[in-house]
């Protein structure tokens, strides 16, 4: 089977062989009008089109190539952001170049200054701290880039994220509705904008449904790990805090809590209720399945990618941040506390 050409993309969205070509050259596109491009680019995404970046390249002495720099590797919520960037920027003739920094700061920029080398055109970021000094001085060079999953403090970068306050929320309202009064929330780092996001959304939920809002039942994790969640809720239980339920600041610090509860025969839900936040592939596996804030991670990095296509061929433009609705899937692991 032949692969599709640019006239089968152009047939297919209705338009011009010369239309498609400038729809699908980010740095043409700007000529062409915003709904037509984006129909020419569905249209490609459809047919499996994809651009020859060599030749593109010796017209255009661009490189075709996007860096994407991911924290962690292991972590299973990137695969489907990294599916969804590639999804779209694919159909555009980018390809991605996919770094680890392992949270590494010195690894980082070694990283970028790597994808910067090899005439990365843009970058998408899932590294951003609060204050990020290299991404401060990224801007300053005027490097198109756009945050995913992340954000930064009076930095004028696009960012992509899940609505964490909302999320909080649902989950809060959930164990609320249960009848739980008593939350524990393993908060993440307070370097992360998820992890403040998500600890001030937790007392904010506290506070409109009446519960327990005792000051100690927030326990900060060092890192967005299973062990630190471990950690964490060893340490509140051993400082005797009365808990039914735990709000974790992501799955992985609550596959920690499964640990903990394993080790001092703690059932869960019938002792302690536990809900995670990011939906990560196979929580229905666990036993019990851990019930959770599901995050469009495809979506997420779908907005990330057509983002930044827009930094890169209209940089002038102000960066937006979005916010994308989460969901929350009920699962085995809550219930209503024991009475």
């Amino acid at each position: 089977m032949q692969p599709p050409t640019l006239r089968d993309v152009a047939n297919a969205a209705g338009v011009h062989t010369a239309t498609a070509s400038r729809a699908l050259n980010p740095e043409s596109r700007n000529l062409v009008n915003p709904d037509t491009a984006r129909r020419v680019l569905r249209a490609a995404q459809a047919l499996g089109y994809r651009p020859n970046p060599i030749a593109r390249g010796l017209k255009t002495a661009k490189s075709g190539t996007v860096g994407l720099v991911i924290p962690d590797l292991t972590n299973p919520l990137f695969p489907p952001i990294v599916r969804g960037i590639e999804d779209v920027l694919a159909p555009a003739g980018y390809s991605t170049l996919i770094v680890n920094t392992d949270n590494q700061p010195d690894r980082e920029k070694s990283q970028i200054a790597s994808l910067r080398s090899r005439q990365a055109e843009g970058l998408i970021i899932a590294t951003a701290l609060l204050d990020h000094p290299l991404l401060r001085e990224l801007h300053d060079q005027r490097v198109p880039m756009v945050l995913v999953n992340r954000r930064t403090e009076d930095l004028g970068v696009g960012s992509v994220a899940a609505d964490d306050a909302m999320g909080v929320g649902l989950a809060v309202k959930h164990l609320a509705d249960l009848g739980h009064r008593r939350l524990l929330h393993l908060a993440g780092p307070q370097t992360t904008s998820t992890g403040v996001d998500r600890l001030l959304a937790f007392r904010e939920a506290v506070r409109r449904y009446d519960l327990d809002a005792d000051p100690a039942r927030i326990v900060v994790c060092d890192s967005w790990t299973e062990e630190a969640g471990a950690v964490a809720l060893r340490s509140a239980l051993d400082a005797g805090l009365d808990i039914t339920a735990v709000v974790a600041g992501n799955d992985l610090i609550a596959l920690g809590c499964y640990d903990v509860f394993a080790e001092r025969n703690i059932a869960c839900p019938t002792d302690i209720s536990v809900v995670g936040f990011n939906g990560m592939p196979f929580l229905d596996k666990l036993r019990p399945p851990l019930t959770t804030v599901a995050v469009p991670h495809h979506a997420l990095g779908q907005e990330a990618a057509r983002m930044l296509l827009d930094a890169i061929t209209s940089p002038d433009r102000p960066p937006r941040s979005v916010l994308l609705p989460p969901s929350l899937t009920v699962r085995g692991s809550t219930t209503a506390p024991h009475p």
